[in-house]
């Protein structure tokens, strides 16, 4: 939706933006679930890994990238408590209030909306992110604007500025509050990877990506870099404010702009950068780069589509998924390979083999997700024209996040029967190939024994990076996870296997410090088990923070964040912490 006008006061509009509220881990009237916390892996990756599931949480990057972009005095309240929400709006006069959602957070919005006008009645409401998507959305929300597309674009045209401008990059880790085997990880510069932001939408346009829906579908993207020297000039400026060395690629198809990606690995090459790269990639895009060519860029981890056995995505004709996993790992390569349950061709009687097909793939990190036709998807309008969609009455918004039902009429799958089977997904990815982390880890040793002896020295210093933690933490991490699965004859196997390996590599200082180690990791993973057995849950640390020209203005809050803090029982109403 474009603005039809610029607003009265331009740039000297005053903004909010905001998150949707917390707590999110646990069922509420507002929509929280605890089958949807504010955790990525956890919801969708290591779910059922227990003490061993990757903890983290991901800031809202596009209200940052929105912020960055404001001219106006510009506020960002990320992850407030409903409360701390409350007060902002009681206490702070805007001009402008922006609120980004996702789709299963509509009745959230619903009441921040309501909120808002309350005790902001004069403030234009805009509400952005996914929840755009939603057809019904006006009549739903007492909102002004509802901005689906390029949010940076649209907000520059409604306050008047320049709509041209180059898009300013903020600089930001990609990830915070991370934890596993029950130890937060070390917060040390370099040790967490920024955010980089290219381009969004993908042209692949997939019928049921809501992403490639929300910038225009099949064929289209924005690009906020065109070249890859404008990448390289933004990826610099960050690695030195932040003192980073790795970047999270969040672009949906990465190597896709081959021209910008081989330019990006010549002005690598030249300034001798020997960063690495997270990126997400379909099969076949990954598949017309030479390995040379990955390494070079420094491509280090790969989130890839592999959809299911007999999919029929175009993205991945004349793949061989399976070849191609094990290549990149033996590259040293990380590979988090994300399947569909529930294709239409799916049934109860060979949903086993489906299964069995995706964990062959033995890939670090399994993503299980249910086929879900969301708002806005080729793959809706195909339901919503069949009248197969289950009404919001029978299963709201709320529920429909790709890890519980399926909000519409399966072919074959019925009476809920879904959900089970995703959790046999994760179970059967668990019991067979051990966990993610031992899997990380293998696959990080296997790069190292491949490109310690690089003739080219970029490539030597950046696998040298990673060798560190081989022979330490890793080596700790591996003993630990042996003795937690001695019990287990496959998974038992598999730990003491790979710590042969690296205990051959390292030798002897490197079986002492694992031992020492993973005497403390194991004590932790114990206590971690009994806290999660007792429904211990984690939400995400509140952010406030205020552009240049917000914090030119008189009154503005101090900068009062609030930490992450566990929660139990009937301490989950004050969940937001302590501030940082």
């Amino acid at each position: 939706m474009t603005p039809t006008a610029v607003h009265p006061l331009g740039t000297r509009a005053r903004l909010l933006l905001s998150s949707v509220f917390g707590p999110y881990a646990r069922n509420d009237a507002y929509g929280s679930r605890a089958l949807n916390p504010m955790e990525l892996y956890q919801n969708q990756v290591t779910r059922t890994q227990g003490n061993l599931s990757l903890r983290m949480f991901h800031r809202s990057f596009g209200l940052m990238l929105l912020q960055a972009n404001i001219d106006a005095p510009c506020s960002l309240l990320d992850f407030p408590s409903r409360q701390r929400f409350i007060q902002e709006i009681q206490e702070q006069a805007y001009d402008i209030i922006g609120i980004g959602a996702i789709l299963p957070n509509t009745a959230k919005v619903v009441e921040m909306c309501a909120l808002v006008r309350r005790y902001q009645p004069r403030a234009t409401l805009v509400i952005g992110g996914h929840i755009a998507n939603k057809g019904d959305l006006d009549q739903i929300v007492d909102a002004d604007h509802i901005v689906k597309g390029d949010g940076v674009q649209w907000f520059r045209k409604f306050l008047g500025q320049d709509e041209k401008a180059p898009v300013r990059h903020p600089a930001v880790l990609s990830g915070f509050g991370t934890r596993i085997m029950g130890v937060p990880l070390p917060k040390s510069p370099g040790s967490t990877a920024a955010i980089l932001i290219p381009s969004v939408g993908c042209p692949m346009g997939c019928n049921f990506c809501s992403t490639s829906a929300m910038f225009g579908g099949k064929g289209k993207f924005v690009s906020f870099y065109e070249t890859g020297d404008e990448l390289f000039a933004v990826m610099q400026r960050i690695a030195t404010e932040l003192q980073v060395r790795s970047f999270f690629v969040l672009d949906e198809n990465f190597l896709l702009q081959r021209k910008r990606a081989l330019r990006l690995l010549e002005l690598m090459e030249q300034h001798q950068k020997s960063w690495s790269l997270y990126v997400f990639s379909s099969a076949r895009v990954l598949q017309s780069y030479s390995m040379e060519q990955l390494i070079g860029l420094g491509i280090s981890w790969v989130w890839m589509g592999l959809e299911g056995k007999e999919s029929q995505y175009a993205k991945l004709n004349g793949v061989d998924t399976r070849a191609l996993v094990k290549t990149l790992q033996s590259h040293g390569i990380r590979v988090l390979g994300s399947s569909i349950i529930g294709l239409a061709h799916h049934t109860p009687e060979n949903i086993d083999a489906i299964i069995d097909d995706a964990i062959a793939h033995d890939s670090d990190f399994h993503q299980f997700m249910l086929y879900t036709p969301i708002a806005g998807t080729p793959l809706y309008a195909q339901h919503q024209a069949q009248g197969t969609l289950i009404p919001e009455s029978e299963l709201p918004p709320a529920d429909v996040h790709g890890q519980y039902r399926f909000n519409y009429h399966h072919p074959h799958i019925h009476d809920g029967r879904e959900g089970q089977f995703l959790i046999d997904a994760f179970d059967r990815d668990l019991a067979v190939n051990g966990p993610s982390l031992a899997r990380l880890i293998r696959t990080t040793l296997d790069g190292w024994l491949r490109y310690k002896k690089s003739p080219d020295q970029r490539i030597r210093e950046r696998f040298a990076q990673r060798a560190k933690v081989l022979r330490t933490t890793y080596a700790g991490a591996v003993w630990a996870m042996s003795k937690w699965y001695r019990d287990d004859a496959r998974i038992g196997g598999q730990m003491r296997a790979l710590l042969a390996r690296l205990y051959g590599e390292f030798g002897w200082s490197t079986r002492i410090v694992a031992a020492t180690v993973g005497r403390y990791l194991y004590r932790m993973m114990k206590k971690e088990a009994q806290r999660l057995a007792q429904g211990w849950t984690y939400e995400p640390a509140s952010f406030y923070e205020h552009n240049t020209a917000a914090l030119a203005l008189p009154r503005m809050l101090p900068k009062a964040v609030q930490a992450p803090r566990p929660v139990l029982g009937a301490l989950r109403e004050n969940a937001m912490g302590k501030s940082i």
